[in-house]
């Protein structure tokens, strides 16, 4: 068989399972990383409150929350979900945004900032996601088999120009012409 397929297909054949298995991991992981994000949703008085999904969020984001951190979030996570059903302010709220919105008003932000800082990650996760898939898309555009071997710091600068176009559109080409003659 080893005569029959080339080296580089075979790597090819023996990469695939590696492969599959890292996107189900990752869709394993994503899943897991939504469900513990549910767990903040504000609708029908914190229905869905998990404290336990929670602390296993701050564990998922380990570089936002040291050991220590992870210990004080167990004791706000109980004052926190108290506070909130009890508090009619909070009763209306209709998704994280405004959870987020209203804890800052209220100065729970302070109170409560680890608690916080978890619907902030919650928040930034959507937009952060978006930027990846945004730059994955265009790279196949920049890296195409005319130019497959770009190193890493062209391509990383040609993707930048690429996805932020409309940054780059609105600078005059006479301003880039004279920084590179001044140069």
């Amino acid at each position: 068989m080893e005569d029959v397929i080339p080296g580089r297909v075979r790597r090819t054949i023996d990469d695939e399972p590696q492969t599959y298995l890292h996107r189900f991991r990752t869709d394993i992981f994503y899943k897991e990383l939504l469900t513990c994000i549910a767990c903040l949703d504000p609708r029908d008085s914190f229905q869905t409150f998990d404290h336990e999904k929670l602390l296993r969020l701050a564990e998922l984001y380990s570089d936002n929350f040291s050991g220590f951190d992870l210990g004080q979030l167990r004791i706000q996570l109980d004052w926190y979900i108290s506070n909130m059903k009890s508090n009619e302010v909070f009763s209306g709220l209709r998704d994280i945004g405004e959870l987020a919105k209203k804890m800052v008003t209220m100065k729970y932000h302070i109170t409560y900032d680890l608690v916080y800082r978890l619907v902030e990650l919650a928040l930034v996760l959507p937009v952060a996601t978006a930027t990846i898939e945004r730059s994955f898309s265009a790279m196949k555009f920049i890296k195409t088999d005319l130019r497959n071997k770009m190193g890493d710091n062209f391509l990383t600068d040609a993707l930048v120009c690429y996805v932020e176009k409309d940054i780059f559109a609105s600078v005059e080409n006479e301003a880039i012409l004279q920084r590179f003659q001044a140069m």
